[in-house]
């Protein structure tokens, strides 16, 4: 925002994020490891905490995009996800779709 700012295109700008949460989600837990690479394991969230997490960075930002903000299998937090806030932010589901054309 900081950058968007300064270089004078705030507000002409949108935001979209690639998650990739599939490279950070622990299947066994069914938990998010967002400081997994710091080896901290000190932001571990639940899939309702991820969730939030998302809202709130949505409510703050202009965020029009996020892609794979969920693990591939996570059917249920993707559901969750678009019934809360489907109709604010595109929720692009890459890996949950492209990555097995059975799904398709």
């Amino acid at each position: 925002m900081e950058a968007l700012h300064n270089s004078g295109h705030e507000g002409k700008v949108d935001i979209g994020l690639d998650v990739a949460a599939s490279e950070f989600f622990d299947a066994k837990n069914k938990t998010y490891n967002f400081s997994q690479k710091t080896g901290k394991n000190d932001r571990i969230l639940s899939q309702d905490e991820t969730i939030a997490l998302y809202k709130n960075l949505c409510d703050n930002y202009p965020l029009v995009s996020i892609e794979d903000p969920f693990d591939q299998d996570d059917f249920e937090a993707y559901i969750k996800m678009t019934a809360l806030m489907g109709d604010k932010v595109q929720i692009v589901g890459d890996d949950l779709l492209v990555t097995n054309p059975k799904r398709v």
